[in-house]
């Protein structure tokens, strides 16, 4: 959203100058350094500063004890904006909250909230001195340097945050602390020299600044949202996590690609020769045909592949169907039937995945049923518990308790798979002999 208005200078000279939100600092700047208001008339008791047509009135107000000269109140700031601008309520509330977070306008009495309240809160406009365009660099000297002053000021009463901060500095500048006091000191002696007013003005002003700059840890800023105890404890058990996980030598992890670039050598067409020979160069189908999904006899090297890991086993169409053959003999195929149920439901379709679940468990996990599969209590527990508001993953941790199962106790007995497979089904494929014998 942007907005078109017309700024009268003094030189009486028109300008019309669009703006964005994003722009808003920059905005800022031009009118109070460079397009000076119309008049700023002044009197013993009021000063307004009229701006082309809606003036913003300022008067000193009474805190506590304390006279602070050209207080806003926060329905006055919004007002303004609002009739100066020809926006929203709304958006001129978004517009002097920008104001603040950024600096240009500061809180008189909630000074850790840098928000703009459209109501009698008061608000003061910051200095251009102190201002974010200014760009000074904001070091950590100069805040020690404020709060030492303040600690003195203060007679030791800080804020919390403040005396965090206070501690940490001088822990941390500790070799030129000495300096920092006296700097301290010296400040605060030239201070005492000027007028209460004065004082108390530049005093408020240079708190504000350092509440921009180095906010309170829970301050409420602008798209600063507070940290809350569960994001918290949701840290700390991440950086619990982080410390206790095994971390693993370089050179284990070269030594384990190594040895799974030698196993797969000959299985990867970038490195191994396409054998009996490439169907795309040599438009012979053969080797597509031995390698179908579900073909009668598996080559060699499909077998093979079958003892790297279990996981290939169970990604081949035609090595699951031995095996399942396997585990009948073993009088455990009910096994492999719940792990391809779950998989089903994590990868169906959305409108199923109830009936799927509920089925799932009235067939392998019910008491009495028909396929029952052996589980411990515990993973039964938290199944039969998610199962009240399923969805896709539900199943995940019994599913992974039984694909160990099956890879423990069945998969252990590959060899005695693979042999039995090559002496029931596999003959020699119809290609050259040299292929066989690599």
């Amino acid at each position: 959203m942007s907005t078109q208005f017309t700024c009268i200078t003094t030189q009486n000279k028109k300008i019309s100058i669009k703006i964005t939100h994003l722009k808003i600092k920059l905005f800022f700047c031009l009118i109070c350094l460079r397009l000076k208001p119309i008049y700023i008339y002044s009197t013993s008791n009021t000063t307004s500063i009229i701006c082309s047509c809606f003036p913003v009135k300022s008067q000193p107000q009474r805190l506590v004890i304390t006279t602070i000269p050209h207080a806003i109140t926060g329905e006055d700031i919004v007002a303004w904006l609002a009739n100066r601008y020809s926006i929203q309520t709304e958006e001129a509330c978004t517009l002097g909250r920008m104001l603040v977070a950024f600096g240009y306008i500061y809180p008189l009495q909630d000074h850790k909230r840098l928000i703009i309240k459209p109501d009698a809160s008061l608000y003061r406009f910051q200095t251009p001195y102190f201002w974010p365009a200014q760009q000074w660099p904001v070091e950590d000297t100069d805040y020690a340097i404020y709060l030492a002053k303040r600690n003195i000021r203060k007679k030791g009463i800080l804020e919390m945050y403040e005396q965090e901060q206070y501690n940490s500095l001088h822990k941390w500048m500790n070799h030129k602390w000495d300096f920092i006091v006296m700097q301290a000191k010296e400040q605060y002696r030239a201070g005492k020299e000027r007028k209460k007013p004065d004082r108390v003005v530049f005093d408020c002003q240079e708190r504000a600044y350092w509440v921009v700059h180095r906010p309170p840890v829970r301050s409420t800023r602008t798209h600063v949202h507070a940290r809350t105890c569960t994001h918290a404890r949701k840290r700390t058990h991440i950086g619990s996590c982080s410390i206790m996980r095994p971390r693993v030598k370089s050179s284990v992890s070269i030594g384990a690609l190594v040895k799974y670039s030698i196993t797969y050598n000959k299985h990867d067409p970038f490195l191994a020769p396409c054998l009996p020979s490439n169907p795309w160069l040599t438009d012979d189908v053969t080797y597509w045909m031995l390698n179908m999904t579900n073909v009668e006899i598996p080559t060699k090297m499909r077998v093979e592949r079958w003892t790297f890991s279990f996981g290939e086993l169970l990604a081949d169409p035609r090595g699951r169907a031995d095996f399942t053959l396997f585990l009948k003999k073993e009088f455990s195929g009910e096994n492999l039937a719940f792990w391809e149920a779950c998989e089903d439901l994590k990868w169906g379709t959305a409108a199923t995945m109830n009936e799927k679940a509920q089925q799932i468990y009235k067939t392998f996990l019910a008491r009495g049923a028909p396929r029952w599969i052996n589980i411990d209590g515990k993973t039964m527990e938290v199944t039969v518990k998610g199962l009240k508001h399923p969805h896709r993953y539900v199943l995940d941790a019994a599913q992974t308790h039984i694909f160990m199962l099956m890879k423990k106790v069945h998969f252990s007995s590959r060899n005695e798979l693979q042999n039995r497979i090559s002496s029931e089904f596999f003959h020699r494929p119809r290609f050259p002999k040299s292929w066989d014998a690599s």
